[in-house]
């Protein structure tokens, strides 16, 4: 399976980060299946860090051997166990659940806003799930552990400077 990252970098060697804010899925290294999603992670790194290029980084995905040997969580879509396991990371508590790759819908700016009408109280779980069921919703690959990433194999990367000119 064939996964981006969008980086200002070339990441050739994956690492387990700690972020500087809380995100979907915890601590990590995110990746998506969906080109379009790292473009846009990359332009926003890019824009964040003011430093570096927009880079897509590309890599082959060993599934079948990680689901083999590894605990991975699958979000297949928004409903109540992603949204709670969302909020919970994006809230900075500490999980109680072992994983080592996470999988499933991004909560981008607009389904993050939707959230935090949920944790304060404004939204019901259902109208919350319901909201964002009609956001386009990207997904993404969080490997959570240094294990993890042995079954990640960096192929490429591309530059959209360049990809865009030619």
């Amino acid at each position: 399976m064939k996964l981006f990252n969008g980086s200002n970098v070339v990441v050739q060697n994956p690492k387990i980060l700690t972020p500087n804010r809380l995100l979907d899925f915890g601590e990590g290294f995110y990746t998506t299946s969906s080109y379009e999603q790292a473009y846009r992670w990359a332009s926003r790194v890019k824009s964040r860090q003011k430093t570096g290029q927009q880079i897509i980084n590309i890599y082959e995905f060993d599934r079948s051997g990680a689901e083999k040997n590894l605990k991975i969580l699958d979000f297949d879509f928004p409903d109540s166990q992603w949204l709670n396991f969302v909020t919970v990371c994006r809230s900075g508590r500490n999980i109680n659940l072992t994983y080592d790759i996470a999988t499933g819908p991004v909560a981008n700016d607009n389904v993050y806003a939707t959230i935090q009408l949920y944790e304060t109280g404004l939204l019901s779980e259902a109208e919350t799930i319901t909201r964002i069921k009609v956001e386009k919703v990207f997904n993404q690959v969080l490997f959570h552990t240094e294990q993890s990433l042995d079954y990640l194999s960096f192929i490429k990367y591309e530059n959209i400077v360049d990809a865009v000119n030619g």
